[in-house]
């Protein structure tokens, strides 16, 4: 009994998606989930390809992963440190004390 190579290609990239796709959610820090979701819109795209539609391939793997992509993770990085900053659940952040002028100067 053979195996068809493009079933089980299909349960392989499945199964990856559905574990970046998990991983995406689960992920504590940005720059993990931008790179899960990447994982998930290629194996998206590999899927496509199994199907016959190479145009659709393309697109996905061009715009998707190849531009949104680096959109995010340069909004990420533009983006103040503090938000990409993890907090314990036990830990309260602290706002910055506002600077007063001494009381000698106008």
């Amino acid at each position: 009994m053979a195996v068809d190579w493009q079933l089980a290609a299909f349960l392989v990239l499945s199964v990856v998606e559905l574990g970046g796709s998990i991983m995406v959610v689960v992920s504590r820090k940005l720059v993990h989930a931008v790179f899960w979701l990447s994982v998930t819109l290629i194996t998206i795209g590999g899927i496509y390809l199994l199907l016959g539609a190479e145009f659709i391939f393309l697109i996905q793997i061009i715009v998707y992963a190849g531009a949104i992509l680096p959109i995010f993770t340069f909004g990420i990085m533009l983006t103040r440190r503090k938000i990409m900053e993890e907090v314990t659940p036990g830990e309260v952040p602290q706002e910055p004390v506002p600077e007063t002028p001494e009381e000698g100067t106008p």
